[in-house]
């Protein structure tokens, strides 16, 4: 047998920037992230806006247009910005990501051209999507508009939409050229993805830095009365402990079968699907956290203590911690939900790993749950809030 191994490695770097006003003509921010590589050149760009964002500040396009106009001699603005879909519904089908993929082709984009996607995390997944199958990936910027997208999917490196049934089934690892976190589009969000996003401070809090439970729970009512200066801190201070276990667990793309990031996610992702996303990403998240605080308590791995100080932290934040979908039985009697399970195995590559907290800002993995737990979860749930 005659072999050669075949090895190398790949360095990724891209900025992530906290700013405020980010189409401001006066701030040079987006003009100096795409000038990042100093290429000397007119850089191409087009620019796709999540609909729904538009529909909130319909002066946007018009912003972003002026802002690009102003510095004509370093951008070629190839057409005026685009609309796409927003939501998880838009996630549901790979009909979004195809027109984007088709506007780039008319527009003849090359590898060296960017894709400028602005919005919730929904949107940015679509837009991510065909910007990394077009010429194998055209340079991205994020700009995401949303509490979750801004403190975790945005930051990532994942692109993603729904299909056969299955959360995220089709999707790429590309890191972004950059990501523009601005703080100003958080203003003119309703109170539903306002606190939705926490849930993900708290997945990560819970399981890794105690110190931002404890900030959480003690600005739970100011978050939930919109204070701005508490949700820029937990915006920044996610999306930077989101980015560090990127770079530091050893697994950037996820080719084992851990995934400490998705605690609280197995029910989640089957009750966003269950309730057709009646129910978001963040209210779901947050459900399925209180389901696995409470198996981490009946097993012993945190107190009960620290699990009601979860539930009422998250509580008081105004995220739910129950659906009456938790009940929903299959023909056989089976708890639908426990069906979410057999997902997340089937998408960790055949291996149950679920994370659950040991203490507050601890985890392990587990490889297996008993449904008679989950299901005195479920109960408890339902009884006490």
């Amino acid at each position: 047998m005659n072999t050669y191994l075949q090895r190398f490695s790949v360095a990724f770097e891209y900025p992530v920037h906290f700013t405020r006003g980010v189409f401001d003509v006066e701030n040079p921010l987006l003009m100096d992230t795409i000038d990042r590589l100093q290429e000397n050149r007119r850089h191409r760009v087009q620019v796709f806006i999540d609909a729904g964002l538009a529909a909130a500040q319909p002066d946007l396009a018009r912003q972003v247009t002026q802002y690009i106009h102003a510095r004509q001699d370093r951008i070629d603005l190839v057409c005026a910005p685009q609309e796409v879909p927003g939501g998880e519904m838009a996630k549901h089908s790979r009909q979004a990501a195809e027109l984007i993929m088709e506007s780039i082709a008319r527009q003849h984009l090359c590898r060296q051209s960017f894709v400028i996607a602005i919005g919730g995390g929904s949107t940015l997944d679509i837009i991510g999507l065909a910007a990394s199958l077009v010429h194998r990936g055209v340079r991205l910027i994020r700009i995401p508009t949303t509490v979750l997208a801004q403190n975790d999917s945005a930051v990532g490196v994942k692109n993603g939409i729904d299909a056969y049934g299955v959360k995220n089934f089709a999707g790429t690892f590309a890191p972004p050229f950059g990501v523009l976190v601005d703080f100003d589009f958080l203003d003119s969000l309703p109170d539903t993805y306002w606190v939705g996003g926490v849930a993900e401070a708290f997945k990560i809090a819970i399981i890794k830095d105690a110190d931002l439970f404890s900030y959480l729970a003690a600005h739970a009512p100011a978050i939930r009365e919109r204070d701005k200066a508490v949700m820029e801190q937990v915006v920044r201070r996610t999306a930077i402990m989101h980015l560090q276990h990127i770079a530091t667990a050893g697994d950037p793309f996820e080719f084992g079968t851990a995934r400490p990031l998705d605690f609280g996610h197995w029910s989640a992702h089957r009750l966003e699907m269950m309730s057709n996303y009646a129910i978001g990403h963040g209210q779901a998240v947050a459900i399925g956290i209180a389901l696995d605080s409470y198996y981490a308590s009946r097993s012993g791995r945190i107190t009960t203590t620290e699990r009601e100080a979860i539930l009422d932290a998250m509580k008081t934040a105004g995220l739910p911690i129950w659906s009456a979908l938790l009940e929903r039985r299959t023909p056989d009697g089976t708890l639908e939900i426990i069906q979410g399970l057999h997902d997340f195995q089937e998408h960790l590559g055949g291996e149950l790993r679920v994370t659950l907290p040991v203490g507050l800002g601890a985890k392990e993995e587990v490889n297996r749950m008993e449904s008679s737990i989950i299901q005195e979860a479920v109960a408890y749930l339902k009884e006490r809030y």
